[in-house]
């Protein structure tokens, strides 16, 4: 097996790499696919922070390159952490990026992933636009995971989101605890598959879960960059969307809200159905423009 991560397998993101020289779940897991001791060539493509627009510019093709067996596409939070996000787009980003690969011979590891307001402790006015986005990404990976026959995660579960174990002091990407957890994850479902042949990777953590002081500690350090960073790109786009929910809860029609994100998804997912929806080119020519103005975000706006 040849498994070759298209995004974060470490994801070491903000919160910096769960322990020093821990290469993260796609490595733990490259180790178990093979039965004694057998070497697999593992190719980590992933860089920190990035979007859909970034695997499939930089990261697919390197990966068709290397002509893997095995692919992780697990991406999707960083893009709704963005002003331009766009559940369209993105759906016909990862639309291609799976569909390349997979006609390339890989099997697709996918997974599904926590709310990142929720995972924040967000206020509800704020979460609850994030929590939208990330519903919105994680009904595209379902869709694509079951068109492409992907081996998929359900890692938004609250199995995985309240167990504060799995998760570093950020609370955005997982702790060593959870790169294990995720590794023996997907062995289980690989070994379904027969895919995984070698020993399921140790579930047991080399270094103690993050506790408050470190949460403190980054927050002071690499938090307030990544702070910073956000509040210029995404947070005066939030705050609007925040005000939005006030007035909708105010008006007692807060429905409206999720009705139109339903709406969004539903012209996403049909863009990557067989035989339905449109292509970039003719997003762009749409009434709509090709900035994703309608969005569930543009529109709750209106």
């Amino acid at each position: 097996m040849a498994p070759v991560s298209t995004a974060p397998p470490a994801a070491p993101g903000a919160g910096g790499p769960p322990a020093p020289g821990f290469a993260g779940w796609a490595a733990l897991l490259a180790e178990g696919l093979r039965p004694g001791g057998e070497d697999v060539a593992f190719t980590n493509l992933a860089v920190s922070g990035a979007q859909s627009r970034d695997v499939v510019e930089t990261q697919l093709p390197a990966a068709l390159a290397l002509r893997p067996q095995l692919a992780s596409v697990v991406v999707g939070v960083n893009d709704t952490l963005r002003r331009t996000f766009d559940i369209g787009r993105l759906a016909r980003r990862l639309d291609r990026v799976c569909g390349e690969l997979t006609a390339a011979g890989a099997v697709v590891l996918t997974a599904c992933l926590p709310d990142p307001g929720r995972m924040l402790g967000l206020p509800g006015p704020l979460a609850r636009p994030l929590a939208r986005r990330q519903r919105a990404v994680n009904a595209v990976v379902h869709a694509l995971s079951e068109r492409y026959d992907a081996v998929h995660l359900h890692l938004a579960a609250p199995g995985w989101t309240e167990d504060r174990a799995l998760w570093s002091a950020d609370r955005l990407h997982p702790g060593e605890r959870g790169h294990r957890a995720v590794a023996a994850a997907f062995h289980r479902l690989l070994t379904e598959r027969g895919l995984a042949l070698g020993p399921a990777p140790s579930p047991e953590p080399e270094q103690p879960p993050p506790t408050r002081t470190d949460a403190v500690l980054w927050l002071a350090t690499a938090g307030s960059a990544w702070v910073v960073r956000r509040c210029g790109d995404l947070l005066p786009q939030l705050l609007g969307l925040a005000a939005a929910e006030l007035r909708h809860s105010a008006a007692g029609t807060g429905a409206l809200l999720d009705a139109r994100a339903e709406a969004a998804l539903g012209r996403a997912l049909r863009t990557v159905r067989p035989g339905g929806g449109t292509t970039d080119d003719a997003r762009a020519s749409s009434p709509l423009g090709p900035e994703g103005l309608g969005s569930p975000e543009a529109e709750a706006l209106r």
